[in-house]
Order: structure tokens, then sequence, then C-alpha cells
């Protein structure tokens, strides 16, 4: 719901502010799936409204889920007629994450992602990027209700759990978040609202190529979500040809504003590397790496395996593990991210508008 747009009618209708905070929380907290379920307002007040604001703003065309049935990917159609793409990753300890984009495609282009290539087409309004949530969320309700989120048989027991709720939400989907800030930041803050869908800040995380300027302001909010830092490459040289983005906004200028932002919030920090075949997966560019963290603290390594789409190939589970190896010999704090999604194109830079 474009809760703006919401506030400027009840505005120009000279409504009480009560029924704007009601109208807020039958949609974010209590999952209301349209204006006719929002009983706490008057009947004839309920038609007035929606005759002017549309309750939700994306409309679902599929649904994908994985064989194990812990990875589900939507895709979402905007009203412009454009669409995103948006995943929920069931985890074996009860906890729910959404991956959500913030903007329809990428301008980054980066080399190894199918997002990037995709192109861009618009930033996503903070509403857009809200609702992504708010469907999985009514999506796991509607699934404890005995509903048809995903199969009734083997995994009945976790879906009649009263635990079958959003508990995560990663900025990880189309688009660099970035720069999309301002509708990010609302999203987030929408998101974090006690009086509304109330997920801690501690649960929700940004995933950034490197701009320094949203960096900075980011350390600036005071708001504890996590950051993470798609790096991919340990030098100049090779991240300019696999991100172009490097060449405008050097490791060195990112490093720099991520260090103020640790210095500034004391928050850990993820730097994400992508594992490339023969590209970035060696002996060597594990030592670089480690140097480049080397005396940082704060900062942690993610591995990802590399999801095959644009010619690249996925380094070995042998190679992975060497370079993790490497990189804890020098004291390097690392983990390898679990595999989500690949078989339905719902794993990391698979992304794409179809």
């Amino acid at each position: 719901m474009n809760f703006e747009k919401l506030h400027q009618y009840l505005k120009e209708n000279n409504l009480p502010a009560f029924r704007e905070k009601q109208i807020r929380q039958a949609y974010l907290k209590n999952l209301a799936e349209g204006w006719d379920e929002v009983t706490v307002l008057p009947k004839d007040l309920r038609e007035k409204i929606e005759k002017e604001i549309i309750w939700d703003s994306l409309k679902p065309e599929k649904m994908a889920k994985n064989k194990n049935e812990d990875c589900f990917k939507a895709g979402l159609k905007l009203e412009d007629g454009r669409r995103v793409e948006s995943v929920l990753i069931r985890h074996a300890d009860k906890r729910n994450t959404v991956c959500v984009s913030s903007q329809v495609g990428c301008p980054l282009g980066c080399a190894f992602c199918a997002t990037g290539q995709s192109g861009f087409k618009r930033n996503l309004e903070a509403y857009e990027i809200v609702e992504q949530v708010i469907f999985f969320a009514r999506w796991l309700k509607n699934l404890d209700k005995g509903g048809s989120g995903a199969s009734q048989g083997k995994d009945k027991k976790r879906q009649e759990s009263e635990e079958a709720k959003i508990t995560n939400v990663v900025f990880m989907g189309m688009g660099e978040p970035m720069l999309n800030y301002d509708n990010v930041l609302l999203a987030i803050k929408t998101l974090n609202d006690k009086e509304g869908f109330g997920l801690g800040a501690r649960h929700i995380s940004i995933s950034t190529i490197g701009i320094p300027e949203g960096i900075r302001k980011l350390a600036k909010e005071n708001l504890q979500v996590n950051l993470a830092f798609s790096l991919h490459a340990p030098s100049d040289k090779l991240r300019s040809n696999l991100c172009p983005i490097n060449k405008r906004f050097s490791i060195k200028r990112v490093m720099e504003a991520i260090d103020e932002y640790i210095e500034k919030t004391n928050r850990k920090v993820m730097v994400e590397y992508v594992m490339l075949k023969n590209i970035n997966d060696g002996e060597g560019s594990a030592r670089e790496l480690a140097e480049l963290l080397k005396g940082r603290k704060l900062y942690y390594v993610n591995l990802i395996s590399y999801n095959t789409t644009l010619g690249f190939q996925t380094s070995s589970k042998e190679k992975v593990q060497k370079f993790r190896e490497t990189l804890e010999k020098n004291k390097i704090q690392v983990t390898v991210r679990k595999e989500f999604g690949r078989e339905i194109w719902a794993a990391c830079g698979m992304l794409k508008q179809k």
C-alpha cells in the first residue's frame, strides 16, 4: 500500500490521524488482505477509501519452489506492468528470510550477474519494497491456516507451527540498494516500526557493491541493520573486469568508507565473495584477500558458490575449502554460504526480469 498517498488522502478529507494508524496496523501487523478486512473502519469509509487507495500494488504472477521446499520465488507485477522477483528462504531452524529487490533490474552490469545484465528500468518505491515482505508474510500466515502455500505432506508439522513468520529481510535481490537509498531506508523504517510489522533492525541486512556515499549515510542513521559488501575480487584490476563500478569507486575508497562505518557503529560487516573457477579462487587471490583485511576488525568473509548463468563456472568444493583454509590461517573469519534456490533461478545473481 502506498502509505504516502494514504496519508495525503486522509489529510485532504479531514479524517483523524488514528484512522491512518488503524489502516497501517491492519496492513502491516494483522496482514489483512483487503479493505473488507479492516473492520475497525466504518463500512462506508472503507468503500470511499477503496476507490482511491489500492490495497496491494504488487500482483503475484508466478510462484516457483525447489525440491526441498525450503526456497520459493515469486514473480511480482508492478502497477506500471514491470516485474520484479523476490525470494523466501525457509531455514531448518525455523527462520524465514525474504530476499527483496530494491530496483527493477540493476544498473551495475556485473559480468557474472544475470540481474545486472538485464538492464535497469527504475527504482522501486518504499511501499513496493515493503509489499514484497508482506506478500510472503501473508503466504506463511495462510500456510499456518492449512492454505495452499506449499504441499501438505512431509512438511506438515512445520506448516502448522506458530513460528511461521518472517524473521529476516535481506536487500540482496534485484538492484543496488544504495542507489535507491531514500526508498530503501523508508522501507526499513516501515518494517522496523514496532506498531506495524515490528521486525528488529538487527534482522535486516543491506548488501551493496560498494557506494561510499551510501555507506557513510547509513552510518549516521542510528539503525542497527547489517551491512554486506559485495567485493568478489581482492585487486582493483580484477574487480574492475568483474564489476565495472570499481572503476569509479576503487576498493580502497569503499574500504575507507566501511572502516568509518565500523568505527561509528561498532557493527560487523560481511564481505561477500562469489567463487569463480580459475578467475578469483586461486591461492594468490586468497592471500591477497587476507592481506586486504589484515588488521581490520569486525570484518568477516562469506564465500558464495557461483550460480552458473553467464558463462563463468563454479569453483569446486575442494577449491572453496582450500581458499577458506588460507584465510583462516591468516586469522580471517570466514563462512561458506549455504546454497538455496539454484534449481529455480532464485539464488544469488540469478534474479532476472523475465
